[in-house]
């Protein structure tokens, strides 16, 4: 039997294969963001309903696919996710983006350039009106804040869990290896997922998070439909949503590339 840390090796040598080969072929990627409306999207935002999009919060901006609250006197846990309209299995998925502005007030001190991509998530129209995450994994988006070391490309769990090294994981948010990225420069985040459990987080090139078989259970979720939890069900496939935590955020590429 190989030891943990050969079979460790050789996923990330998978991974960073399978993202080298797949940059030879660049018109394999196909944008899910058509850099000028947000077709073929859904808002989702806690105390409206699949399709309100509260306060023009997810819009686009000279191109950029842009989360903002002008609009918003304060946040009030008004957390919002804004799904792609198809469900998806065994792909990559690249998301560029920026931290920009001052976050909204009445934002909580950790949302502080926070946010993150939530995928093999339950589907928008199942989430009830005052639900505030979907049930799905996040890969987290950290800025840095001059304080310290604050990585990116962690994971979270809400009403999920996974396993790392073999073991199953219910802490809800797992530290990643990445750097910190200060100010409001650009972030490629590589989401690699497939279809047999395995998914790795990559950050400009490097893979900084790996985990197996994620199913649903636990908590960290609120204001359920009854019936949509079902604990210890896989989670091999679902939606992808980008989220708003209260700090506005910029995406300039939503990239998928469908894996064999």
């Amino acid at each position: 039997m190989l030891k943990r840390a050969t079979l460790t090796s050789i996923w990330v040598a998978l991974v960073l294969c399978t993202l080298s080969c797949t940059d030879k072929k660049e018109d394999e990627w196909v944008s899910l963001f058509n850099g000028k409306d947000l077709t073929g999207w859904t808002p989702k935002i806690t105390g409206y309903p699949a399709g309100e999009n509260y306060g023009n919060t997810f819009r686009v901006e000279d191109g950029l696919l842009t989360v903002g609250y002008e609009k918003y006197a304060r946040f009030e846990n008004r957390f919002g996710h804004l799904f792609y309209e198809k469900p998806l299995s065994n792909y990559i998925l690249r998301v560029e983006y920026r931290f920009i502005g001052e976050q909204a007030t009445g934002g909580a001190a950790w949302a502080t350039r926070n946010s993150g991509v939530m995928f093999h998530s339950q589907s928008p129209e199942t989430m009830g009106e005052q639900q505030d995450f979907p049930i799905s994994l996040e890969a987290q988006f950290l800025g840095g804040l001059g304080e310290g070391p604050r990585p990116t490309g962690s994971l979270c769990t809400p009403g999920t869990h996974v396993d790392i090294d073999g073991k199953l994981e219910i802490n809800h948010c797992i530290t990643s290896t990445a750097k910190t990225y200060d100010g409001d420069q650009w972030v490629t985040m590589d989401i690699v997922a497939r279809a047999d459990g395995r998914i790795a987080h990559v950050i400009e090139g490097d893979t900084v998070m790996q985990y197996t078989n994620p199913v649903m259970g636990g908590g960290n979720v609120s204001n359920l439909q009854e019936g949509v939890m079902q604990e210890g069900k896989p989670l091999n496939s679902g939606y992808f949503a980008l989220q708003s935590e209260s700090h506005p955020i910029q995406f300039r590429k939503v990239l998928l590339k469908q894996l064999d």
